[in-house]
């Protein structure tokens, strides 16, 4: 199993901080979600049904064509590299581990490429696999560069993946509403905008036959039928969503001005996470950690990744531990 944020209860052992007293910033998660509805029993009692008007409500928010709903966007990403056979895949890096350590072990031949590097190696992959906007780091990708690479890749048969995980608060960036063109797979995460990772719940944008082939693969009822009442209502919420959306950008510009002020730059970064880039990221990651504050560390680059604080104790106290910390570096 590859390391990911949020592993709290493994951090409280280690630490030995209690699992209540830690402040979690360790995903890119929105730490807080839209009002929720009580569910109702017939959500729980009967088989999940196709026709209860989720996949519409998703179309509709993404301005997609098509779509499959899917358990998580984790689901579509072990499952898309058995599409294949002996694939050479580029993934711009550094990005979500999960993607790589996937078409590896399908056994295709991944390559990791940076972003300037994609035009020389667009000739050589056969899928070309990258995350907008990118997790860690934040960088963006434009749709008229992404657009100019599907074609490319398309015209001989190729892939074009794009994991718009993050992308909720810029959906002017997506590319959903052209992801029916052959060879273009857009991957989307409920989850992490909604704040409610809990729910496992992602989508798959693409053109139809890919779609079938994937829900052949995955099998019926991969989605609960709570999730599915619940995902339905928050889709359809505009009013919801919007004031979701200011809120996390508010918050991730908060973010980014907290960590300036106490010297600490964000090399990157997006509306729910911002992301540092430093040779101390290790040593800032334990002195948060010994103080009950959870963060994402990465050895390559190395580098730290900060979430949101779900409310005003949560800035205060990371706006404390991180003025100790300049103080004890001087």
């Amino acid at each position: 199993m590859l390391e990911h944020g949020g592993r709290l209860r493994k951090a409280a052992l280690r630490y030995g901080i209690a699992l209540g007293d830690w402040l979690d910033l360790s995903t890119g998660v929105a730490p807080y979600g839209l009002p929720l509805p009580e569910i109702p029993a017939q959500a729980w009692n009967r088989l999940p049904e196709q026709d209860d008007g989720l996949e519409t409500a998703a179309c509709a928010y993404y301005g997609a064509a098509d779509l499959l709903p899917v358990a998580g966007s984790q689901a579509a990403i072990q499952c898309l590299p058995r599409l294949r056979r002996e694939a050479r895949v580029g993934i711009v890096s550094p990005a979500y581990a999960e993607h790589a350590a996937a078409w590896q072990r399908e056994g295709h031949r991944v390559l990791e490429i940076s972003e300037a590097g994609v035009n020389r190696a667009l000739e050589r992959i056969d899928v070309l696999l990258l995350v907008n906007p990118n997790n860690p780091t934040g960088r963006r990708f434009s749709p008229e560069q992404l657009y100019a690479w599907h074609a490319r890749l398309a015209e001989r048969g190729g892939w074009l993946i794009v994991d718009e995980a993050f992308v909720d608060c810029t959906p002017e960036q997506s590319l959903a509403a052209h992801a029916q063109l052959p060879g273009l797979i857009v991957l989307r995460s409920f989850g992490k905008f909604f704040g409610m990772a809990g729910a496992r719940l992602g989508f798959v944008l693409a053109e139809r036959t890919l779609l079938d082939e994937l829900e052949e693969m995955l099998g019926p009822w991969t989605i609960s039928g709570p999730t599915r009442w619940l995902a339905t209502r928050m889709l359809e919420d505009k009013g919801a969503q919007q004031f979701q959306r200011q809120r996390l950008i508010s918050d991730g510009q908060r973010l980014a001005g907290l960590l300036r002020e106490q010297g600490l730059t964000p090399t990157g970064g997006c509306a729910m996470f911002q992301w540092l880039a430093s040779e101390h990221a290790a040593l800032l990651h334990e002195f948060l950690a010994c103080n009950g504050i959870l963060t994402r560390l990465f050895e390559r680059p190395a580098s730290i990744r900060f979430g949101l604080p779900p409310d005003e104790a949560g800035w205060q106290r990371l706006a404390a531990a991180l003025q100790v910390f300049a103080e004890e570096a001087r």
